[in-house]
């Protein structure tokens, strides 16, 4: 059976601690660890709290599927700082935030680190040249770390953001990474459909350019909404059909951040309703 996790960022209402316990008993084999308040932002994660989460994973039997340094609340807020900031002491932020999100990545085992697309364009006065640059650059200062520890930099498609679709992190990745195997798609299967992506069909075509999966269900207006599976549109049987007929050989993770308010339910209700496609 296909080893499914979850992501802790679902759990922002809990504790790290609480959060592992949660996802461990709704029945999943790994765990993604928000690499963020309150949970374990590097800068400020001690080395107690990091012995007992080793303490705590080894004990309920639990993997690291992926360092989600997306966010980065312990500075700004879900975006920002960006890598494409016109600050550059801000742009420095999130370049520092993920050389500490790859040693994370590096202590508990992960081999991906998930990365948010460069930012937002939206009201800003960024052009795509520009933005494509400045995350190039990030990037770039990021990379020999990556490569020394062997961590896959994941970026995640989302929209509204620089990169929104597949073929925008395909014109980026030719662009300046097109032999980088250290530079990759964290493939948010929603985030896709939202955009009029075919998920399935991006994960047959693009295979090689997937180092993880992020999986949730959206409605079939395509608004970006996370939604808890079999709540929406998206087609999971084909999904996973994808994903074996390529043998992917990686993590596909819950992620279902906008559900604090009943984060273990529903990571319990999500392994029930996507048991049955992992066989």
């Amino acid at each position: 059976m296909r080893p499914l996790a979850f992501s802790t960022n679902a759990f922002k209402k809990n504790t790290l601690t609480q959060a592992v316990d949660a996802i461990a008993d709704a029945g999943y084999s790994g765990v993604e660890i928000m690499a963020d308040v309150p949970h374990a932002h590097p800068a400020t994660f001690t080395a107690d709290q990091r012995a007992a989460l080793h303490e705590q994973l080894g004990r309920r039997g639990l993997a690291v599927s992926n360092i989600n340094a997306f966010t980065l609340f312990a500075d700004g807020d879900t975006y920002h700082p960006t890598w494409i900031e016109n600050d550059p002491a801000l742009r420095q932020k999130r370049i520092e935030h993920t050389l500490l999100s790859i040693a994370l990545a590096t202590e508990f085992g992960a081999k991906t680190v998930s990365l948010q697309p460069g930012g937002p364009l939206i009201g800003s006065d960024i052009s795509r040249e520009t933005a494509g640059r400045r995350f190039a650059d990030g990037l770039l200062a990021v990379l020999p770390a990556a490569r020394q520890h062997h961590i896959t930099l994941a970026m995640e498609p989302e929209p509204g953001l620089f990169i929104e679709s597949a073929a925008e992190y395909l014109e980026f990745k030719r662009t300046y990474f097109a032999d980088e195997p250290r530079v990759k798609m964290n493939c948010d299967i929603g985030h896709l459909y939202c955009v009029g992506d075919d998920p399935a069909a991006v994960i047959a075509q693009m295979s090689e350019q997937i180092a993880h999966v992020h999986l949730e269900d959206i409605g079939d207006n395509r608004v970006h909404q996370h939604l808890a599976p079999g709540k929406g549109a998206i087609d999971f049987k084909a999904i996973f059909s994808a994903l074996d007929r390529t043998n992917y050989p990686g993590w596909v993770t819950v992620e279902l951040y906008p559900y604090e308010a009943a984060a273990a339910e529903v990571a319990r209700r999500a392994m029930e309703h996507l048991r049955g496609f992992l066989e």
